[in-house]
Order: structure tokens, then sequence, then C-alpha cells
């Protein structure tokens, strides 16, 4: 049997909370708006930029949205060009997903970042070639509509019953329902284990290894 471990990428393999908030305030910034709230941005990390730029300015008209989503990725593009990134792997992800792939998992990457983003992310890190299936914002609505996970599981030719959905938000667990997928929280995100459960996460690893185990 052929089986599928489809992971979020901010919050789930790698930690670019620092990252994400910096880039927010220069986007916000550029548009003449006050800095966001910390804690409010990292709420809405796992959406796509802009769902997660409308949840952050729900007042503001589409105009004033669009602006700061285009000074968000010119933000990042520039740190990313400048070799300013840093969104280190979490401890212990790196033997979680060389674990569950020497068990037989195929792995795929479902993400709210875009295609660039995420080729640079699993680049620096060595992790690429792990993933199978890479489903990005650039093709999909946000999570927590569930087109990114029925495309990783078409390209990778495995039924919703033998594929898991792992991520650190409701919307990834929130994908995972509706695509008729196991979802697996992992409590190092930006949400408790309390949401993700609440959101219908079978369960909540405490670490990579943890989720390792529970997966082979």
């Amino acid at each position: 049997m052929t089986r599928l471990a489809v992971f979020d990428c901010d919050g789930t393999l790698t930690d670019g909370q620092a990252e994400i908030c910096a880039a927010m305030a220069t986007a916000f910034a550029a548009a003449g708006l006050p800095p966001p709230d910390p804690h409010q941005i990292r709420r809405a990390v796992g959406l796509s930029l802009p769902q997660a730029v409308a949840r952050l300015l729900p007042g503001a008209s589409a105009e004033r949205r669009a602006d700061v989503v285009d000074a968000y990725r010119d933000a990042f593009r520039a740190a990313r060009g400048q070799g300013r990134l840093r969104e280190p792997l979490f401890a212990g992800i790196r033997e979680c997903l060389a674990g569950l792939r020497a068990a037989g998992w195929l792995l795929g990457v479902a993400t709210g970042k875009g295609d660039a983003g995420l080729a640079h992310c699993l680049a620096v890190h060595g992790i690429a070639e792990y993933f199978v299936t890479r489903q990005t914002a650039d093709h999909h609505p946000s999570k927590p509509d569930p087109a990114m996970l029925e495309a990783a599981l078409f390209a990778a030719a495995v039924a919703p019953a033998d594929a898991v959905m792992i991520g650190d938000t409701a919307y990834d667990i929130t994908m995972a329902r509706a695509a008729q997928v196991r979802a697996i929280g992992v409590g190092w995100g930006y949400h408790s284990a309390e949401e993700l459960r609440a959101a219908g996460a079978e369960a909540v690893a405490a670490s990579p290894g943890e989720l390792l185990a529970m997966l082979v």
C-alpha cells in the first residue's frame, strides 16, 4: 500500500515567524499603515497571502490590501535575494522526514507559500528531494479549501484513506477534513493543541520524533 504524508511548511517544517512578521511590518509601513500586532500576524500564518492580509485589514479597500500584498512580496523577495532570509528547520524535522521515507511513505507539501518561496526554502535546507508533490498558493485557493490536498493526492496517485495531513494550524486540519484525509497537528507551530483538536485533528504531536512514532 502506498501512503502519502503531506506537510504544511511555515510553522510545521520551518520556523519563519520572525521573517513573516518583519515582512508584514515593512509592507504595512510601505502602504502608510501602522504595523499590525505580531500575534495577529502569526494567527494568519497558513492562509494564502491575500487572505492573510484581508484578515489583518478587515476594513480596508481592495486596493489598499493589494498594495500591502505587493509590498510584502517585495520585502520577502528582497530578503531572499540579499541572503537575509532565515527560515530554520524545526529541530528533528530532517530526521522525521528521513524516517518516514525509510518506512515507505511518500511525502508532499501543501503551503500558503508561493512556488519561488517554497523552492528556495526546501533547497536551502537540502530537503527538496524528499517531496514528490508540492502544492502552493500560486495554483490553488487558500486553505482551508481542500484543493491543494486534493491535487497532492492526485499527483501521488494515493487515495484519501491512505494519506495524512500534518500541520500546525486549524486551516490545515480543516482542509484535511474537507478532503477526507486523516489530520495530525503539531504542537510547535502557530495554533494551540486545543484549537487543532477542536478543528478535528486525531492527535497532536509534541515533537517531530513523536510524529514519526505515530506514523511508523
